[in-house]
């Protein structure tokens, strides 16, 4: 997936490109580059390129998959053979004087899809992670639906003790032929066999326990390491996990897809973390040691005297773990000063106190009011030496 280039890129089209205008720089792409037309070393690639950016950009469902995840919300979920499935390129390929649709499948499946057996379908499995389970890491078993070769006939589809015949319409190819004359020349095109349905064989007596598919649905206990580290969006793949193949083809993938749900404290940004402590007014003033919590304990944080809201301090190598054993990001701990509410008579008086010893409220006139003044000022002058 890293080093597929952004389809938009490809077709040469921007995010908000119309129906319309994907397909008008698809069918000019495709006829400056169609390996049947073009000399350049590069062609069949090119084509192959710009075929499966098509694919994905024409169909609203993939397209909105690949806007929102990116190439991995397309590998994850759509085997090859999906990302085509439903493109109709022999209709926009019509007049050029080559092959349509077939060809396309040629190029990316090796040969026809009738040909030789069909790759069995990639899974997506999503896992919700907590934060905490995503800094540790961790070993799970999941439950997986999927189609697994039937034990029965081990795959042949047919009843035990009977087997399939070879297909009288394709010789058991799987495929049907036809030429066609135009004026660039022959075209030659090949079509699934539509007797066998590509399988090159008829079976007369199915399986009773999978009805002749040769697969059966199971449910599979599938042990999963989750490493430690690991962030949202993330995947892990299990190579041919996924749904079997028909015909003794290659089983497809299985792609565990990670979700780590919100924290109710913890935000975290790549392997940092960042958190926000309230402390007093007397805290910002005077300065305390404050008992801050992390993903593994608490830890403690000098706050010097004088300190403003929204100073953030720094823990480092306790914020998240980074893969690949690479050390630990840093926790961010930003201090809001909480300003207090519902004061005592008591608390009301030492705080218009404060406020004329800092000028910022006239003194009083009377001499009894001064006199109690004076002395909260000097318990607080006090409290502060």
């Amino acid at each position: 997936m890293p080093d597929k280039k952004d389809y938009y890129e490809v077709l040469g089209v921007t995010k908000d490109a119309s129906e319309k205008d994907i397909k008008s720089a698809y069918r000019k792409l495709a006829m400056k580059y169609h390996p049947d037309r073009s000399d350049a070393s590069d062609a069949e690639e090119r084509f192959k390129e710009i075929s499966e950016a098509y694919a994905v950009l024409s169909d609203p469902e993939k397209r909105q998959k690949y806007d929102q995840f990116g190439h991995a919300g397309i590998s994850g979920q759509y085997s090859q053979e999906d990302i085509f499935r439903g493109v109709n390129f022999e209709d926009l390929l019509r007049g050029f004087g080559f092959g349509g649709g077939e060809s396309i499948f040629d190029m990316f499946f090796g040969g026809s899809r009738g040909r030789g057996p069909a790759r069995g379908r990639d899974l997506r499995y999503d896992v919700n992670l907590t934060l905490e389970q995503a800094a540790s890491g961790l070993e799970m078993t999941i439950d997986v639906p999927r189609t697994e070769t039937c034990s029965t006939c081990s795959g042949s589809g047919a009843k035990p003790g009977t087997s399939p015949v070879v297909c009288s319409a394709c010789r058991g190819t799987g495929q049907m032929t036809r030429a066609q004359n135009t004026p660039f020349g022959q075209i030659v095109a090949s079509t699934t066999c539509n007797k066998c349905k590509g399988r090159g064989q008829i079976i007369t007596s199915p399986c009773s326990d999978c009805a002749g598919t040769g697969r059966a649905r199971k449910t599979r206990k599938i042990n999963i390491k989750i490493p430690a580290g690991v962030e949202d969006g993330q995947h892990l793949k299990l190579r041919g996990q996924g749904d079997a193949a028909s015909m003794g083809g290659e089983a497809g993938d299985l792609y565990v897809v990670i979700n780590v749900m919100p924290h109710p404290r913890f935000q975290r940004q790549d392997s940092d973390l960042f958190i926000e402590m309230p402390i007093s007014i007397t805290q910002a003033a005077l300065g305390a040691e404050l008992e801050v919590p992390t993903l593994n304990g608490r830890a403690r944080i000098r706050v010097p005297a004088g300190t403003q809201t929204g100073s953030v301090f720094r823990l480092r190598g306790k914020g998240m773990p980074r893969l690949q054993g690479l050390g630990s990001g840093d926790l961010h701990v930003k201090v809001r000063v909480k300003t207090p509410s519902a004061l005592t008579e008591r608390q009301r008086q030492l705080m218009e106190a404060l406020a004329a010893e800092f000028g910022e409220k006239k003194r009083p006139s009377s001499e009894k009011e001064k006199s109690i003044i004076d002395k909260i000022v000097d318990e607080v002058k006090s409290a502060v030496q």
